[in-house]
């Protein structure tokens, strides 16, 4: 079984291995098999196309199981980046592994590792949390991050985007910085860097569209934070990354 990357925007962003195992493939479990198929379409990978997601996958797990245990390679894919990251595919690798089966993950696409790396915020320690919850611990997964000394990444959706990065400042504190990446690899991808006050002002003012990832920093010791507060703006190396950084993509979609 193969868990196969795809791009988060950008169809170039695909391997010529992830091309090659999808043409291989006796069968490719989608997410959604109408947005998959403009992919396959585009690479001219004709294989068996199922629908494989997060409302059917308890159900279709076992079937596809006896069918790789009867000889079939499979091929797992998601709408964007890589299945199992806030997608479906734990439940089929987990099984697959519980049975046996060999699980081999390509290398590729995913939203967070970009945003984490151009945000200017530390990347060599950092903790994905994925989408929070919308109701039930959201408060307490929030208190518990604030103690969190690792830069932190979060998905988020555009139109809940303002009020989750307002209820972030006040718990954080409004100086904590952070960086709002969005359309990652897309014609019009943008970076929004600053202090959580900055950079929530700022999507109070702007409405977002496209995929979101939030990057935020960890919490510092009190010596560091009140040095920093201390120091002139143009001393701080992230104030010279605050503000939007807006790039145009050459290539489309």
């Amino acid at each position: 079984m193969y868990v196969v990357p795809t791009p988060v925007g950008n169809l170039e962003d695909m391997t010529y291995r992830a091309v090659r195992v999808l043409k291989e493939a006796d069968l490719i479990l989608a997410e959604d098999t109408r947005t998959s198929s403009v992919l396959l379409q585009h690479y001219d990978i004709h294989g068996e196309l199922v629908a494989h997601h997060k409302f059917n996958e308890h159900e279709t797990v076992q079937g596809v199981v006896r069918r790789i245990q009867g000889g079939l390679t499979v091929a797992l894919i998601s709408d964007a980046g890589t299945p199992g990251i806030s997608d479906p595919g734990f439940l089929l690798v987990r099984e697959c592994v519980q049975h046996g089966i060999e699980v081999q993950t390509l290398p590729g696409a995913t939203a967070f590792v970009p945003a984490l790396v151009s945000s200017g915020l530390p990347c060599d320690k950092f903790c994905f949390e994925g989408f929070l919850p919308q109701k039930k611990g959201r408060q307490t997964r929030m208190e518990r991050l604030k103690e969190e000394e690792r830069s932190m990444i979060l998905y988020e959706s555009p139109r809940r985007l303002a009020k989750t990065l307002r209820q972030l400042m006040e718990v954080v504190g409004e100086e904590r910085r952070v960086c709002v990446s969005r359309e990652i690899s897309k014609l019009h991808e943008e970076h929004v860097r600053g202090t959580l006050k900055e950079v929530t002002e700022h999507f109070e003012r702007v409405e977002p569209l496209g995929e979101i990832v939030i990057i935020l920093e960890g919490r510092t010791d009190n010596a560091d934070a009140a040095d920093r507060k201390e120091k002139d703006g143009s001393d701080d190396p992230m104030r010279l990354l605050m503000g939007t950084g807006k790039r145009k993509n050459k290539y489309k979609d």
